[in-house]
């Protein structure tokens, strides 16, 4: 890795590394428009209360370092050591060699960032643009792997993301979920068994975690929407493309109530590589994977293997022995899956994890929240958010070290409550209310539905 002093600006970054045609200097972030320079605007682009500001030019070296492609431990070493895009790119060649970049990438990084450098890496000529464009609207982020906001689950996985565009609530990202995948044909049971699993599973306080496929994704985003509960889609294509199109609703939905995840820059159409790649993210976000129906050779099959090498646990669904959409879940389950019949046996089996989850979140956002933690979910429970694992319910007047924790559980009821009430009686913004209502869902304290919240012992 890279050492700190490396990330200092190279006076001569090209040197015995520049292609013939590039003159010599510094590389540079792609160029806006004469009217429009980046760099010394004021507005950030992508920024959200509570969360990183990041300038345009900023999410221009970003967006410059994702198109080096290549090796991404390499430019997570880079990243690492330079502490932000800008520094890695002004960093030029002793950073770029100790972070054990491949002359490949050295090479792209070297290139003008004009419309044929955007579409080598197979985005939109103009991805620059579209994605100022894109982060100037609201619910719009770039999560960097040096956030504090990466998700801690896909941090731990093979080959993370060097970043997510994401269009909803990036905390969201933390949630313990399971992933739900399978044929984009199904068979009528199929597609009834993906709407019950996900419905109890969004009941019982975990997020569904798919990719917006046909079939058994779909399904299972509507379900766990219908029951009020969270859902995160995990894209092939930018974050503003629904593939298969006919899904741009249910992308507006989730995106409006759940979260929308990328590691592609908006305005990139769907790639057949990109697919499989995508379902590494999936399984990375996910505490497990639940296969509902799969042929032996199935992306959702991709999916489980790289959940297991994630050390993830891995759910399938058996079906008949004459369904051909079976045999890649018998498949799994004679390779040492889980067999599941219900939503409970997959909740129980997740809870342990699930609860280290909610502490290292707590621990990240500093929460003061005194007494043993609940489970965040609980085997057998249908209700409408999660419960306490607890054997002796913990009193309705709970006492918190932190005085704002305290003034939100007082501004809580029974009753459903939304955020912008919840602003009004605590006094608190809405990014405040947002990590700490997640902390406390976590904990199995306060429960979600449709947007409101509510106490849930």
């Amino acid at each position: 890795m890279p050492d700190a002093d490396a990330c200092a600006p190279d006076p001569n970054p090209t040197a015995d590394l520049r292609p013939r045609a590039q003159p010599a200097g510094e590389p540079q972030p792609p160029a806006a428009p004469a009217d429009e320079a980046v760099g010394d605007r004021p507005r950030t682009a992508g920024a959200r209360p509570g969360g990183p500001a990041r300038s345009e030019s900023e999410a221009l070296a970003l967006l410059r370092l994702l198109a080096a492609g290549g090796s991404g431990a390499a430019r997570r070493a880079l990243l690492d050591a330079c502490g932000s895009a800008a520094g890695a790119l002004a960093a030029g060649a002793p950073a770029w060699r100790q972070a054990a970049l491949s002359s490949a990438q050295v090479a792209r990084l070297r290139a003008p960032a004009d419309e044929a450098f955007w579409r080598e890496a197979g985005w939109a000529g103009d991805a620059d643009r579209r994605v100022l464009d894109w982060l100037a609207r609201p619910g719009r982020q770039i999560v960097v792997w040096t956030d504090p906001d990466y998700p801690a689950l896909l941090r731990r996985a093979p080959n993370p993301p060097l970043a997510l565009f994401v269009a909803g609530e990036p905390g969201l990202l933390w949630h313990p979920a399971v992933a739900v995948v399978g044929s984009r044909s199904p068979t009528p049971a199929g597609s009834g068994n993906a709407a019950d699993f996900a419905r109890a599973l969004a009941r019982s306080g975990l997020a569904v975690t798919s990719g917006l496929a046909a079939g058994i994704d779909a399904t299972a985003h509507r379900a766990a929407l219908e029951a009020g509960g969270l859902t995160v889609a995990v894209l092939g294509t930018g974050p503003d493309l629904a593939y298969p199109r006919r899904h741009a609703d249910l992308l507006a939905r989730i995106a409006a109530e759940g979260a929308v995840a990328s590691e592609y820059p908006p305005g990139t159409q769907a790639r057949p590589a990109h697919f499989p790649a995508r379902n590494r993210i999936v399984a990375g976000l996910s505490l497990g994977t639940l296969v509902i129906e799969a042929a032996e050779r199935s992306g959702a099959l991709i999916t489980a293997r790289l959940a297991a090498e994630c050390g993830r646990e891995v759910f399938a669904v058996p079906g008949s022995i004459h369904n051909p959409l079976a045999r890649g879940c018998h498949r799994l389950i004679r390779e040492g899956a889980g067999l599941v019949e219900s939503a409970a046996e997959v909740a129980a089996a997740l809870a342990p994890v699930a609860a280290e989850l909610a502490d290292g979140l707590r621990r990240r956002l500093g929460a003061p929240i005194d007494g043993g933690h609940a489970a965040v979910i609980q085997a057998g429970q249908d209700g409408p958010g999660p419960v306490s694992g607890d054997a002796d319910p913990a009193p309705t007047q709970a006492d918190f070290a932190d005085p704002d924790y305290q003034s939100l559980w007082n501004a809580l009821g029974f009753d459903p409550t939304g955020m912008d009430e919840l602003v009004h009686r605590t006094g608190l913004t809405t990014a405040e209310l947002s990590s700490m209502l997640l902390v406390m869902e976590l904990e199995g304290r306060v429960a979600a539905q449709h947007g409101r919240y509510f106490r849930n012992r």
